[in-house]
């Protein structure tokens, strides 16, 4: 995406795109994204900003390729921590892509190639950057293919590397120290097992039982992706002590004992496609660097993406957030041009305040956990968990409630959204329909869910955790 920003500046620039890896034919996972196995969320915000930096539709192409169009208003169920389910509502709302990763870096990727005749990639690991404090001048490379030397001279650096980022070492290589770092770590371990979708039920609702951050027990969540292929993703996900196993009956039994067994009903007589996947440690913890903070910076270096910030994968928001940055960068270029002063510090900071965003939600509610690694909650952490929690269990019968979570979190509005003086009502009286202990279905998706309940496990009689 960062490329993307890149390929539509004036003057045309020669970009060079470097990966560690051996970037895949087609969508496949690979290793450098440790996440990539698991569920992903392309929330309404980030689409937009592709769609911005692309002059192809990056929505088309995913949809081409079998990825979902999901509504948050009423294309999804949704089991809210501790005040039951969402209803659906007429109304759409944002709307999200579902796929793999692997689907998604694959679109975006040939988008990039079919429409940047000035770009390539190639294979090397950065070691280092060129330059001083003043400004860098290009990178220091190893592992790189013929053509490309120990040293590359470039205008302009862009970190867009993730959640490996050696932008610190590499700053403090050139005399930039002191970057402030946080890092909050639930211990979140997500297990993912994809299934063939059941005849029937290609389209039944993506569905989630979500995660309880509020009852000083580990959280444990799930949900049924559709993906493309006609398959479902099954994702579950546990904070520190309250982990998924691998084993196929263990990771069942799990996602059958959730507060509702709504997921292991569905998939309890699907045909499994593949072995239980478990991905835990750092590569799902919430790590921010206060980059535009630093008192000094060099011009024509920025840092995007995940190595400006990564957070706990089971909010969603992270690529969206990595898009937004680089809509800031193509909007930055266009208005001043690589040449003008400040650069780096203006996108610096315009990407911040996205991340700030989904900053707020992930650590929010990750602080809440037992066992988590990085902080306590603050006093302000405390106030806006409190209010989440009001506005949440408001919106389980509020359209007005509904509509502010739905726009905050698919980042298509600030957080401040959850202030406006609907919101703050709705938070204040309630929701205004009663608590249902049942999901909202259809008749016809009823009809499904009673089936597969019955091709299964029939009734469930496990140890309910919650």
């Amino acid at each position: 995406m960062t490329a993307a920003a890149l390929s539509r500046a004036e003057p045309a620039l020669e970009i060079l795109l470097l990966d560690r890896d051996e970037l895949p034919q087609g969508p496949e996972n690979r290793r450098g994204v440790p996440q990539g196995r698991h569920a992903h969320l392309l929330m309404a915000g980030g689409l937009s900003a592709m769609e911005a930096l692309f002059p192809v539709s990056v929505r088309d192409r995913l949809l081409d390729a079998g990825a979902h169009r999901i509504s948050l208003g009423n294309g999804m169920l949704a089991l809210t921590p501790d005040s039951g389910w969402f209803p659906r509502w007429r109304w759409d709302g944002p709307h999200m892509i579902t796929c793999t990763r692997a689907l998604l870096d694959w679109v975006l990727r040939q988008a990039l190639l079919d429409t940047g005749p000035h770009v390539s990639i190639h294979r090397a690991t950065v070691e280092g950057l060129l330059g001083d404090a003043g400004r860098v001048r290009g990178v220091r490379i190893s592992g790189a293919g013929p053509g490309l030397g120990p040293e590359l001279e470039a205008d302009l650096v862009v970190d867009a590397s993730g959640r490996g980022s050696g932008s610190l070492k590499w700053l403090d290589g050139i005399g930039i120290r002191g970057v402030e770092e946080r890092r909050i770590d639930s211990g979140l371990t997500n297990a993912t097992r994809i299934y063939r979708t059941p005849a029937g039920a290609e389209s039944f609702p993506l569905t989630v039982v979500q995660a309880n951050p509020y009852n000083g027990r580990p959280g444990r969540s799930a949900m049924v992706l559709p993906i493309e292929g006609n398959r479902w993703m099954v994702s579950a996900g546990g904070t520190r002590g309250g982990e998924p196993p691998q084993d196929a009956q263990g990771f069942l039994d799990y996602i059958l004992g959730l507060p509702h067994p709504i997921v292991g009903q569905l998939v309890s007589g699907a045909e499994a496609l593949t072995d239980v996947v478990v991905t835990r440690g750092r590569s799902t913890s919430n790590a921010r660097r206060f980059f535009e903070k630093s008192a000094r910076w060099p011009e024509r270096f920025i840092v995007l993406g995940d190595a400006l910030a990564t957070f706990n994968p089971a909010y969603g928001q992270g690529m969206s957030v990595a898009a937004l940055g680089a809509l800031v960068l193509a909007r930055e270029l266009r208005r001043s041009g690589l040449a003008g002063p400040g650069l780096s510090r203006r996108v610096l900071r315009g990407a911040a305040r996205h991340v700030d965003t989904a900053w707020a939600t992930a650590v929010g509610m990750d602080v809440l956990y037992p066992g988590v690694h990085g902080g306590e909650p603050t006093f302000a952490d405390r106030v806006a968990a409190r209010y989440a929690r009001r506005l949440t269990r408001a919106a389980t019968g509020s359209y007005d409630a509904a509509a502010a979570l739905w726009e905050v979190t698919s980042l298509t509005a600030p957080p401040t959204r959850v202030l406006h003086p609907k919101a703050l009502m709705a938070a204040v009286t309630g929701p205004l329909l009663p608590r249902t202990a049942e999901p909202p279905l259809w008749p016809a998706e009823r009809d499904v869910l009673d089936r597969l309940r019955k091709a299964g496990r029939g009734p469930v009689t496990s140890q309910v955790l919650q």
